[in-house]
C-alpha cells in the first residue's frame, strides 16, 4: 500500500497529470460492461470517495453528479454486449478502459487502472493496482462513475424489459433472473456467450 501511495505522490511531485481507470459489470449476464477514467483536481478534493462496491447505492448517486462537476476531466465508455461476446469479457473490459483514457478532454500523461492487467495500446503509460479503488482517489472516483452508471443503464432496460427484473438485480445471475430467464429466453441485450444464456439457447436447437 506504500508503494502505492508514494508512486502517485511521485506523479503528483512531478506535475505529471493522471487518471483513476475502472469498470463495471463484468459478471452480468446482460448489458453493456461499462468503463469510467477520471482525472481529479488536487485543488478540490472530494469527501468520501472509495471502492464503489463498499459505499451504498445512495452514496454512489450524490458522488455521481460532484465527481463529473470537480474532476478536471472524465470519460464513461463502453463495450456492448455483442462485443463481449466477440472479443471475451477481459478483452471488452480492457477495450472499455481504454476507450475511456483516450475519450478524455484533457490528455493524462499516466493511468493508475484498478486490477492487475494493463490494456493494450495505451496513449499513455499505466500501472494496474490490485484494489486500488480503495487505494487511489482517482480510480475510487472512476469505480464510481462506472458502477452508477451501468446501474442507470439497467433501470432503462428494465423498462424495455420489465419481465426480467433487471432493476432489482442489475443482471447479475441471481435465482429470480435466472428464473425469468428459463420461462422469456434472452433479447438481443444478453451475452450469449456466459454459461446460463448459453445454455438455454443451445437447449433450443437440441
Amino acid at each position: 500500500m506504500n508503494d502505492i501511495i508514494e508512486q502517485e505522490q511521485i506523479l503528483i511531485d512531478q506535475g505529471l497529470i493522471y487518471c483513476g481507470v475502472d469498470e463495471a459489470g463484468a459478471g452480468p449476464l446482460c448489458g453493456d460492461v461499462v468503463a469510467a477514467a477520471v482525472i481529479l483536481d488536487p485543488k478540490n478534493p472530494i469527501a468520501e470517495l472509495n471502492d464503489s462496491k463498499k459505499l451504498s447505492e445512495k452514496k454512489r448517486e450524490m458522488l455521481f453528479p460532484i465527481i463529473k462537476e470537480k474532476a478536471l476531466a472524465y470519460c464513461i465508455a463502453r463495450c456492448s454486449a455483442q462485443e463481449i461476446d466477440e472479443i471475451n469479457i477481459l478483452n471488452a473490459r480492457m477495450l472499455a478502459m481504454k476507450r475511456a483514457i483516450d475519450g478524455l478532454s484533457v490528455t493524462a500523461k499516466h493511468a493508475l487502472i484498478d486490477g492487475n492487467r494493463l490494456p493494450k495500446d495505451l496513449a499513455c503509460p499505466g500501472t494496474a493496482i490490485v484494489k486500488g479503488d480503495a487505494l487511489v482517489a482517482a480510480i475510487s472516483a472512476a469505480s464510481v462513475l462506472a458502477k452508477v452508471e451501468r446501474d442507470h443503464d439497467m433501470y432503462e432496460l428494465d423498462k424495455l424489459y420489465p419481465e426480467y427484473g433487471l432493476a432489482k438485480h442489475k443482471g447479475y445471475p441471481t435465482k429470480a433472473h435466472l428464473e425469468a430467464l428459463q420461462i422469456h429466453g434472452p433479447t438481443e441485450i444478453y451475452r450469449k456467450t456466459y454459461g446460463p444464456v448459453k445454455k438455454w439457447l443451445d437447449e433450443q436447437t437440441a
